[in-house]
């Protein structure tokens, strides 16, 4: 939003005489068309000067209800470990430099998702059997147990994993990087 003042306000003394600030506030410009393009040479040559040699595919998926449309760009190429990292944070950092600079270009919020040879699709599948296998240990025992410390929408995927579970529930504790989630048994 741009936000102009046209008429300053006034205290007036003790209230009496005091006038309101009168004030416009406009929508920044609408994003380029051409955020996904813009999105895919960001990436391409963030690649490039980090010396992997590897090709980016880019989708736009169309927005959902008053949403916003998502910009995912899937990496191929050989020996991408790399870019994936320890439990996904260097790619959820690229992830997050590349949302930056393409932010910072085209003044807008821009959703990109980046992918890499369909890590996330694989970790997802395996939070989700991760989840279930802990929940019906929790229900075997009848003791909580926690699980290592995780991402944010790692930590979502458990959570709504099991949401829906009658017998145990899910709370995220912890500080920062070191935040975890615990499945506990539900109280009947």
């Amino acid at each position: 939003m741009e936000v102009a003042v046209v008429k300053e306000g006034k205290h007036g003394i003790l209230g009496l005489g005091a006038e309101d600030a009168i004030v416009r506030v406009e929508p920044l410009a609408s994003a380029p068309e051409n955020m996904d393009d813009m999105a895919k040479e960001v990436l391409e040559t963030l690649l490039a000067r980090m010396g992997v040699t590897a090709s980016v595919d880019c989708q736009t998926k169309p927005p959902v209800g008053d949403g916003e449309g998502v910009i995912t760009l899937d990496v191929t190429g050989d020996d991408l470990g790399i870019l994936i990292g320890r439990r996904g944070q260097t790619l959820s950092s690229l992830q997050y430099v590349v949302r930056l600079i393409v932010a910072h270009q085209t003044q807008a919020r821009v959703p990109v998702v980046i992918d890499v040879e369909g890590y996330k699709q694989r970790r997802y599948e395996a939070l989700q059997a991760l989840a279930q296998r802990m929940a019906e240990q929790v229900k075997t025992r009848g003791r909580p147990f926690t699980l290592e410390p995780m991402l944010a929408y790692e930590r979502r995927i458990i959570h709504l994993a099991l949401a829906d579970d009658p017998d145990v529930t899910t709370e995220s504790v912890g500080e920062g990087e070191t935040r975890k989630v615990v499945i506990m048994p539900r109280e009947q």
